[in-house]
């Protein structure tokens, strides 16, 4: 939220991503999710709705493809993109 601030002419994009565990539907609503808990968290903390954007990529980008609770835990997340104007 600080970086926000900061710099108001910037802009970020938060992906929510998920496991490959349960529907395609079920997993682009959870990403979406996901990404939405954190643009709340940085708007709460004084972050500007029109600098925030949030997509979600559900299970389609994994960082880890191997089954098991290791990898999928990594697949769970929420990437923070900064693109400076």
């Amino acid at each position: 939220a600080k970086y926000l601030r900061d710099r108001p002419s910037s802009r970020i994009t938060l992906q929510g991503h998920t496991d490959e565990r349960g529907s395609r539907a079920y997993n682009q609503a959870l990403g979406e999710r996901r990404g939405n808990g954190v643009n709340s968290a940085l708007q709460a903390n004084g972050g500007s709705a029109s600098q925030l954007t949030v997509v979600s990529y559900g299970e389609e980008r994994p960082v880890c493809t191997e089954s098991g609770e290791s990898c999928w835990s990594q697949n769970r997340r929420v990437e923070i993109v900064y693109t400076a104007q």
